[in-house]
């Protein structure tokens, strides 16, 4: 489907999914569940530091230090390709761009490493390119939030209503909640039994008009990735220790001392709490004991990959009752929300 989706100037009292969080997540799983047909209200209270907000939204089709093929991504790469022309399409924007990966080898066995798996891989290039993209989530999830139905607010878990056919929340009814919380959802009363293993991330958004390139550079820990008119969003740390969201004088000396060759200029310091499954895994489906509330989370470094091909998982598993592939399947966990 392309085209923008028309919307009338009524907002029901009903209806038919109530999502929680506008991050990538979200934002893909209200594309598909409206697609399909369905009323969705989203609530996004809008926080400056949410991981989606601040990742530079990159693809990578690889992973590991023996430059593997990432998990289903021949799957997953052609259906978020095609997902984001859409979007694209429908909101006017541009927001999907083909980059090349430039490996700068910090290593010697890092190189050959690559140039074995140049030999079976078709993703990578001589003479130390990945075929990658990144999406500029930062035209992407603003244009969406305009066609949507949205309450920009805090939603507080603990006062929902469960009925016999669905959910209900200060007077609004839906067939189901499903949480796209991202790093907060450890706090949420139905999945805080699940094991999450969030950890916090920092950027650096610089000016280097010297740089001039459209590539992705990948140096070593240190990534910059081209954001247009010179600047570039050049990341990022991980840390495990952290007491908050907030950018840390850490991160920055450890991001400068990575960017000491390139002439440059910091525009910004940002950080955020990334969410992640204990498996590298999204989670996804419904509560084994509460049928009206769902999760979609966990998308982790491959979000901008993953979360389409998830959510069109989803969304037939929830309308058509299809089965979900069963690596996503938040069945794999029930045990841990009995």
């Amino acid at each position: 489907m392309t085209g923008i989706f028309l919307y009338t100037t009524f907002v029901p009292v009903n209806y038919d999914y109530i999502i929680i969080g506008q991050g990538i997540a979200g934002t893909m799983l209200s594309w598909f569940l409206q697609k399909a047909g369905q009323q969705v209200l989203v609530y996004d209270d809008a926080l400056p530091n949410s991981a989606s907000r601040v990742a530079a939204g990159i693809i990578n089709p690889v992973s590991g230090r023996k430059f593997e093929t990432a998990w289903l991504y021949d799957t997953i790469f052609p259906f978020a390709e095609k997902t984001y022309h859409e979007m694209e399409a429908a909101l006017g924007i541009t927001c999907f761009h083909e980059r090349l990966i430039h490996n700068i080898w910090p290593s010697e066995q890092m190189e050959q490493a690559f140039q074995q798996a140049m030999k079976t891989n078709p993703y990578l290039v001589e003479p130390a390119f990945v075929k990658g993209a990144n999406i500029q989530l930062n035209a992407l999830l603003p244009a969406w939030r305009e066609k949507l139905h949205i309450k920009e607010e805090h939603f507080d878990a603990s006062k929902t209503n469960l009925t016999a056919t669905g959910i209900e929340y200060q007077g609004i009814t839906a067939k189901a909640v499903i949480f796209c919380e991202g790093a907060q959802s450890p706090a949420n009363p139905y999945w805080k039994k699940l094991k999450f293993l969030p950890n916090k991330g920092e950027a650096l958004i610089i000016s280097a008009p010297e740089l001039q390139t459209s590539h992705i550079i990948k140096k070593g820990n240190l990534t910059i990735v081209p954001m247009g008119e010179d600047l570039y969003w050049a990341g990022a740390t991980f840390s495990w220790d952290y007491t908050d969201a907030l950018p840390s004088e850490t991160a920055k000396a450890t991001l400068e001392a990575g960017l000491k060759t390139i002439p440059h200029k910091v525009i910004d310091h940002i950080a955020a709490i990334r969410p992640s499954g204990p498996d590298r895994r999204p989670l996804v489906g419904i509560h084994p004991h509460q049928p009206h509330i769902g999760i979609f989370n966990g998308m982790g470094s491959k979000g901008c990959s993953l979360a389409p091909w998830a959510a069109d998982q989803f969304v037939k598993h929830l309308l058509e009752a299809a089965p979900l592939q069963q690596e996503i399947d938040i069945k794999r966990y029930f045990n841990a929300l009995r």
